[in-house]
């Protein structure tokens, strides 16, 4: 168990150093431990999507908790919570003390302004690969397509907090017995 709750911090902690750009910049890191490790499927993976995004919270270290419950139950929670907080505590220390020293330089700059569209390519390339779980899983789902070409302009269009969109498809879901 003291294996499993190490590899689960070791896991989180380079989740949380390396992804840039917020809870959604996660995912593709969960993905690639999906995919590496039984710890949860690419199907429970858009669960746990689901679920973090419904809860309160931060979505990476709700995800975390998530998977590190389905690892390895209380324990598991708190080694992968624990190992996605860890590095952005250390980081937030560090560029606090340097901000006001780099907060001009350009080079500083340049890279955060890189890091913006790399995240938003790394957040669009899981959006794609969630749709198609979505509407392929097990067989084409004719209802869930119908459902995102009807949410992705809503939530386009209508300035609603998301929690709204959220509640509308899982009463439609419950509906329509999707």
């Amino acid at each position: 168990m003291i294996v499993l709750l190490a590899t689960l911090f070791g896991e989180f902690f380079l989740v949380g150093l390396l992804s840039f750009g917020g809870g959604l910049a996660t995912i593709p890191f969960l993905q690639n431990i999906a995919v590496r490790r039984a710890w949860f499927t690419l199907t429970e993976l858009a669960d746990m999507i689901a679920v973090a995004e419904s809860t309160p919270g931060p979505i990476g270290i709700n995800m975390a908790s998530y998977a590190g419950f389905r690892a390895g139950g209380i324990p598991g929670v708190a080694a992968a919570t624990l190992g996605i907080v860890t590095p952005s505590i250390i980081v937030i220390l560090i560029i606090a003390r340097a901000l006001t020293k780099f907060r001009e330089n350009e080079l500083v700059s340049g890279a955060f302004s890189a890091l913006r569209p790399a995240s938003c390519a790394l957040i669009a390339a899981v959006g794609v690969g969630l749709i198609r779980a979505s509407l392929f899983t097990p067989a084409f789902d004719l209802k869930a397509a119908i459902l995102l070409l009807v949410l992705i302009p809503a939530t386009l269009k209508i300035k609603a907090h998301p929690l709204v969109f959220i509640a509308v498809a899982a009463a439609v879901g419950v509906v329509l017995k999707m």
